[in-house]
């Protein structure tokens, strides 16, 4: 069965990524507990390509399936588990990448609805928190996906934020987005 293309984000409202995200129904890898069954012998880099046995998965259908049944252990490992089994895959960074960015509204009324490299549509707000940190070579972004699970934000995404954020002319440098305040100035 083939996966439907990605829709268009740009030609999008927030009604339409509200129900797209909706109908969207992932498996429920919290609740299935199989014994651990070994290594995948997969890799996600931290450009989000993801690897088997070294090589790149050029199937993006493949990808975005394997993304479904992505779980983050307690212990901040990464697997990948269906009902009957659960394999080690290791990650460089963020298992998800945040490619593209879609900005409604303005101040607090304004939403930031990422894209994922896994065809996912995450909107910035209280239960997917947009986050700096800073790392060796400087602060970067993370969007929390879900069940501990994150996306890095690409630097062009990136750039798009903090103009945005420059824009608001508010206090601090950041952004609201459904009800919540993001800070970008890498100020605790």
């Amino acid at each position: 069965m083939p996966m439907e293309p990605l829709p268009d984000l740009s030609t999008l409202s927030l009604a339409d990524i509200a129900r797209l995200a909706a109908e969207k129904r992932l498996p429920p890898v919290e609740q299935w507990n199989p014994a651990h069954c070994g290594d995948s012998e997969m890799r996600i880099a931290r450009d989000g390509t993801w690897f088997h046995q070294g090589s790149p998965i050029g199937r993006e259908t493949m990808v975005r399936l394997f993304s479904s049944i992505l779980r983050r252990e307690p212990d901040g490992s990464h697997v990948l588990v269906t009902p009957v089994e659960k394999l080690d895959i290791a990650v460089d960074d963020a298992p998800f990448v945040a490619v593209e960015l879609k900005s409604e509204g303005e101040g607090r009324a304004r939403s930031l609805v990422f894209r994922l490299n896994s065809g996912d549509l995450v909107t910035a707000g209280p239960d997917h928190i947009l986050t700096l940190r800073e790392t060796p070579d400087g602060p970067h972004p993370y969007l929390h996906v879900r069940g501990g699970l994150e996306a890095l934000v690409a630097r062009s995404v990136y750039y798009e934020l903090m103009n945005l954020a420059l824009d608001e002319d508010g206090a601090r440098v950041g952004l609201w987005s459904q009800g919540a305040f993001f800070p970008l100035d890498g100020l605790a």
